[in-house]
């Protein structure tokens, strides 16, 4: 109990000494506030689907090397769209039923949806030039 107190006591303290103009607060990013992961249908359906922005939806699985390595290129392009796109996440082991209903037969798969339709896709890997031309496309830029 005590210490925990003192931990307590110890985080409450401002930051001080040469480091204290170098303490950064921890927040959410540009990035982070466009990128989602899906819960459920109904929240897909309210995020997705009627969503008045353009939505790049991320099919992938926790066990899939490739989604590894396109799940933060393309979060990293989304976040520099600054909010004229937003992308969902959607793990198809979790929502079977959406990977189902969206006809993903391999991961990852990628829609591109406008209005609650998908006006594009691709599946596997693509480089960082690619995914630029594929957002370009989606959102009319």
């Amino acid at each position: 109990m005590a210490q925990r107190l003192a931990l307590q006591r110890l985080l409450s303290l401002p930051a001080r000494g040469p480091l204290a103009s170098h303490v950064r607060a921890f927040g959410t990013s540009a990035g982070r506030r466009s990128t989602f992961n899906v819960q459920d249908g109904s929240d897909f359906q309210d995020r997705v689907v009627n969503s008045p922005k353009p939505v790049v939806v991320d099919f992938h699985a926790q066990w899939c090397g490739p989604c590894k390595i396109l799940g933060p290129r393309l979060e990293k392009l989304v976040a520099k769209q600054e909010g004229k796109v937003l992308m969902a996440k959607v793990d198809i082991d979790d929502h079977t039923d959406l990977a189902i209903e969206y006809e993903v037969s391999a991961v990852p798969t990628v829609l591109a949806m406008k209005n609650g339709d998908v006006v594009d896709k691709f599946v596997g890997v693509k480089d960082e030039d690619q995914l630029e031309a594929f957002l370009k496309k989606l959102i009319g830029a």
